[in-house]
């Protein structure tokens, strides 16, 4: 897609999680998109908390931005988003890829919730089709269907840039595992190579980072630095040894700590279960149903 206009990006690092999130904009005071926020979430208490959005928040608002846009890369098992908190603070259109039904629809079984959630992804403002077009503002931002670590998995091609989700990480971090529900590692290298295809100079912005060896932590690299080095699927690494490697490694990864809490969020886009008759919202603990 060409665009004229490179954006912006400022990023927010939520430590207890590994995760980024991202404001993209063309300049201050016009229109912005927050990609992947974060919901502070207490596994030992159950309490959350909006201190990582609150600093996002302030960013916006001290920069005179209108969200237009809070984009989920796909429904985080590793995090809570903090979509919904940020729409009620700053309006903007809560945005996640359409395959999300598909994800719903698994969760909803695995964790029998009530007959009232629909699995239609009609939480969300928006649902994005493959190869969609965002308006915002001057900037456009066009989506990529990336499929394979889960199937509703959505990178956002900005000008220059690519905000890839989980799909990849740093190249000395390798790519996302593919033994979620509807994960399919043969998926995930065709995503992969899809994002590859861009000019080697194009930035590709992470939502994590988990660096070996005492690397500082690191968000943005470029497509040339991705298929000159990243250990899973640098140039000349074929499909079939790909899926070798991912499966076997997948065999061997704990689930992350907070997949149970974030999935049962994060499929409401940011909304807490119905609150029950003691106005308590309660978070679900299926036995012996995953891993």
């Amino acid at each position: 897609m060409e665009n004229q206009y490179a954006p912006i990006v400022k990023t927010f690092f939520d430590a207890p999680t590994w995760t980024f999130t991202h404001v993209v904009y063309e300049k201050p005071g016009v229109h912005c998109a927050v990609i992947d926020s974060v919901l502070n979430y207490d596994p030992k208490s159950g309490r959350t908390s909006t201190h990582s959005a609150d600093e996002v928040i302030k960013f916006i608002q001290e920069q005179s931005l209108k969200v237009e846009w809070i984009l989920e890369t796909h429904a985080h098992a590793d995090h809570l988003t903090a979509g919904s908190y940020i729409k009620e603070h700053l309006g903007g259109k809560l945005a996640i890829g359409k395959h999300i039904q598909e994800v719903q629809a698994v969760f909803k079984n695995i964790f029998h919730l009530e007959d009232a959630f629909q699995a239609n992804g009609s939480q969300f403002d928006h649902l994005i089709e493959a190869n969609e077009e965002l308006p915002l503002g001057k900037l456009k931002i066009q989506s990529l269907l990336v499929p394979g670590h889960t199937p509703a998995c959505m990178a956002y091609v900005i000008g220059d840039t690519i905000f890839v989700g989980d799909t990849m990480f740093m190249p000395d971090v390798g790519t996302a595992r593919c033994d979620f529900p509807g994960g399919d590692a043969h998926v995930l290298y065709q995503s992969v190579k899809k994002i590859l295809s861009f000019p080697n100079e194009t930035k590709l912005y992470m939502c994590h980072d988990y660096p070996p060896n005492e690397r500082k932590i690191a968000y943005m690299t470029t497509v040339g630095e991705e298929r000159q080095h990243n250990i899973h699927i640098h140039d000349g690494v074929l499909e079939q040894d790909f899926v070798a490697m991912r499966t076997a490694r997948d065999s061997t990864l704990e689930m992350p700590v907070l997949i149970l809490p974030a999935v049962q969020v994060n499929i409401r886009a940011g909304e807490f279960p119905p609150k029950e008759a003691n106005g308590v919202s309660y978070l679900k603990i299926p036995l012996n149903s995953l891993g």
